[in-house]
């Protein structure tokens, strides 16, 4: 009888889940908006509503599912199924696991989401043949997630990854203000404050009526801004590009990767102006010939990266008879 995975990509503003097949194929998705407003308990009411749904929608029964994942943008226990600490569900120390399966019996498990984006890149995209692969999503925030010897790293206390919290110090080069980490220079919700920054103070910028009118930049908006020849959206582009391409020759130098793989929403949507930035600096980061082999790409499966990686995370945990 053939057995599925399913796995849900819990985020602070969605929930997106699949039901998927050994041979990756996506039987059924959904996608719902995230209830963080009722606490733990929307958010699980929500859950368990979706496990259902696609239960129902994809016409299975409970006993042809083989395990559930969840993958959750904080730092969690993937095993035993505690939320230690997820500011975007506004949710700590909080073991969501136990909750879901008073409801839902079925094996459950847990993975920070962008370790569940890794493990579904290393699968669909490189067919597992892949050996020391860092992955870096570049969005709201900036997360990566190590693949060390074909297998995934999460540290001694699972917060292996979390490269945005690295400390830069350095000084905005087009900003009045100082930078302390990674995550607050590079990512897309930096180079929007300091994009928003700048047409306050004046500077012209095709991004001006949504400054004006309050309205969110997103990437989207960024991509296009490109597309236009706005110099100062490129100005900041630029320097976020330079900036990750010098962090990835670091990392490099210390961990001596064949494959880096960038994803996340920014890359999806000005990536053709941002990786050639990306590689130069990159090239000039690294110690001796440590990156010469080294691929840089962009992932193609984008948002369904850790609907994919689901399967690894249930079979690795029903292997060690973890339910």
């Amino acid at each position: 009888m053939k057995k599925f995975t399913m796995t849900i990509d819990l985020g602070g503003t969605k929930i997106l889940s699949a039901l998927v097949d050994d041979e990756n194929n996506i039987i059924m998705r959904e996608k719902v908006a995230t209830n963080i407003e009722n606490g733990a308990e929307g958010i699980v009411k929500d859950i368990i509503g979706t496990i259902e749904n696609l239960i129902k929608n994809a016409d299975v029964g409970m006993q042809d599912i083989k395990g559930i994942c969840l993958g959750v943008p904080g730092i969690i226990n993937p095993f035993e199924g505690i939320i230690y600490n997820a500011p975007n569900l506004q949710l700590k120390n909080y073991n969501i696991k136990s909750e879901i399966q008073k409801v839902i019996d079925l094996p459950l498990f847990l993975e920070n989401d962008v370790n569940l984006g890794a493990l579904g890149i290393k699968r669909v995209e490189f067919n597992n043949k892949v050996n020391n692969m860092l992955v870096i999503f570049i969005g709201t925030g900036i997360g990566a997630a190590l693949i060390l010897k074909g297998s995934l790293y999460r540290g001694s206390s699972f917060f292996a990854g979390e490269i945005g919290h690295i400390v830069l110090n350095i000084q905005k080069e087009r900003s009045k203000k100082n930078n302390s980490t990674f995550e607050n220079f590079a990512s897309r919700t930096a180079v929007v404050s300091r994009i928003i920054e700048a047409i306050q103070d004046g500077e012209p910028s095709v991004l001006k009526e949504y400054v004006v009118k309050g309205r969110k930049i997103k990437s989207r908006a960024i991509a296009e801004a490109v597309e236009a020849g706005d110099k100062l959206v490129k100005e900041h582009l630029y320097d976020s590009s330079r900036v990750i391409g010098n962090m990835l020759g670091n990392l490099q130098t210390l961990l001596n990767f064949d494959t880096i793989v960038l994803g996340g929403g920014v890359i999806e949507a000005a990536g053709d102006f941002m990786m050639p930035i990306i590689k130069k600096s990159f090239k000039k980061s690294y110690f001796d010939v440590t990156g010469e082999q080294t691929k840089i790409v962009s992932t193609k499966i984008g948002d369904d990266a850790p609907l994919f990686g689901g399967w690894e995370v249930i079979n690795e945990g029903l292997s060690l008879n973890i339910k």
